[in-house]
């Protein structure tokens, strides 16, 4: 590696840094790292006086520098003028000399305020027959000496501007966004392994880099940098973001992209519900503890940011219909599942039929829990419900069995009490008239034998569920409700805050009656 040589700094004189260059075997002259770009664009010892200059000698070759418009309609990152070789050996950064000398004598400018120039040159040392001179912000110059064949290899940018003006021998760049990745672009050019270079990138610099290629037209950089894109790991969300805006854009353009977006894109004919289908059919099958209490898990919560988002609004019907045909089979299999332990015959090898009565309650529980996520469980309401096979047989099972079943219940008493779920009347009716008994008869094994039940939760649902009905209604459930605390105490659900306000309504202030008598005579 070169040494790093600092000169004088005349005034009104362009700052100019020899940077660490290195040769690699393919004979390419390394651009600088970021560092040296950071390093040279540091203000220096303030301790080093500068010397005034003469001025600037005066010669009737120079030439004014000519605009060229943009090969992009899009916003380019930087502004080109086509210049001569003078114009290139002349600061860049002074203003063209004027025909007379003003009298006073000039300010001496800060040291912070001079341009900083960086000189690197590509191929084989002295034989560049180009400069390219990028000029970007806060007065930061790169003099590149480079190789027209190169250029106009590479670059159908560079090659339309070349070919415009055949006796060019400097391209000036004014206004370069990203100066650094500018050189490193142009270092590209003369790398034979375009993709090991690149594999010392990072994501966001590869980025950068597909940006600058883009604008100049280098199509094989473009083309390695995809493959990088393609192959290389994202790192979250925010960057996946970055790349396949990036990705989309260049898609509108032409560029074959499609490996990168097949990362985020399916390709195959299966529809999501086919997809979404399946999961959770694996997941309803699985008898392995563990995976399948976490596989829940995440596809829960999955579904709830599905959920969130406006897009999905228009596959949600597709989806309910393919988890309430789940919710019916889990049903069947129940209900089947009863009826074989129900049998007089049934007494040997009780384990096996035990543990798959629990393995479908809590399926119906898991989907329950999906549904109430999506609003949708009015459907799953009125199935359950419409059990009465199923509770007729609840209580010819040992308890054991059955106390799975009346966790759904539970579920449903405490989704409609919060405004979760809203069936309609004659379903919430029936849902009491249903599974509230068998709930009862529950009650005891429930608080004690279940751990994830709470006790609190549930009978406020049951109270608000009743209290939803007509009002005979509420007296017909609580008053049978009464006769069952005042067996077995603790053993029931303690629905007393809907009773009070169930006697309320009925006997301290009814409304009806009250503004019937209100109402004055005609």
């Amino acid at each position: 590696m070169g040494d790093i040589r600092h000169s004088r700094v005349e005034q009104g004189q362009t700052k100019i840094k020899n940077v660490p260059i290195a040769v690699t075997p393919e004979g390419f002259w390394c651009c600088p790292t970021p560092v040296g770009f950071q390093k040279s664009l540091k203000p220096q010892n303030p301790l080093n006086k500068l010397k005034p200059s003469s001025p600037p000698p005066k010669t009737s070759s120079q030439k004014k520098a000519v605009s060229v418009s943009e090969r992009k309609t899009v916003p380019a990152p930087s502004r080109l003028v086509v210049s001569d070789a003078q114009q290139c050996n002349d600061d860049p950064e002074r203003p063209p000399p004027s025909t007379s000398v003003p009298a006073q004598r000039t300010p001496k400018p800060k040291l912070e305020s001079l341009p900083k120039k960086v000189a690197i040159e590509f191929g084989e040392p002295g034989t560049c027959d180009m400069k390219l001179l990028l000029l970007g912000k806060q007065g930061f110059c790169v003099k590149l000496s480079v190789h027209r064949d190169v250029l106009i290899e590479k670059s159908s940018f560079f090659a339309d501007k070349l070919s415009e003006q055949s006796g060019l021998s400097c391209l000036q760049v004014d206004d370069c966004e990203d100066v650094e990745i500018y050189v490193e672009t142009v270092g590209l050019m003369y790398c034979k392994e375009m993709k090991q270079r690149l594999m010392k990138q990072s994501v966001s610099r590869i980025l950068r880099i597909l940006k600058v290629t883009e604008f100049l037209g280098f199509s094989s950089c473009i083309q390695s940098c995809l493959e990088y894109l393609e192959a290389v790991p994202w790192n979250g969300e925010e960057e996946e973001e970055k790349v396949i805006s990036t990705i989309l854009r260049l898609q509108g353009e032409g560029i074959g992209v499609n490996p990168v977006l097949k990362r985020v894109s399916p390709d195959f004919s299966n529809s999501p519900k086919d997809t979404l289908s399946h999961i959770v059919e694996l997941v309803l099958k699985s008898n392995e503890e563990r995976g399948r209490r976490e596989m829940k898990s995440i596809v829960l919560k999955l579904l709830r940011e599905n959920n969130s988002l406006p897009s999905s609004s228009g596959s949600a019907d597709l989806c309910n219909d393919m988890i309430n045909k789940s919710c019916r089979n889990c049903m069947d299999s129940l209900l089947c599942l009863f009826n074989q332990v129900a049998e007089p015959s049934f007494s040997d090898n009780k384990e096996p039929v035990v543990k798959h009565i629990a393995l479908e309650a809590d399926n119906l529980s898991w989907l329950l829990e999906i549904l109430v996520d999506k609003q949708a469980a009015e459907d799953f309401a009125l199935m359950w419900a419409n059990q009465q096979e199923l509770a007729a047989l609840h209580g010819k099972l040992p308890i054991a069995f059955r106390y799975h079943v009346s966790c759904i219940s539970g579920r449903l008493y405490v989704g409609i009490g919060r405004g979760e779920v809203l069936p309609s009347k004659n379903t919430r009716q029936l849902l009491l008239q249903t599974w509230l008994q068998p709930l009862i008869n529950d009650y005891n094994w429930l608080q004690h034998g279940c751990r994830s039940f709470d006790r609190k939760l549930v009978e406020e649902g049951i109270g608000r569920t009743i209290l939803t009905l007509p009002l005979e209604d509420q007296q017909s459930i609580l008053l049978s409700w009464v006769g069952s605390f005042l067996k077995t105490g603790d053993g029931c659900p303690n629905l007393q805050r809907a009773f009070e306000v169930w006697w309320r309504r009925t006997f301290i202030r009814p409304y009806v009656e009250g503004q019937s008598n209100a109402m004055p005579d005609s």
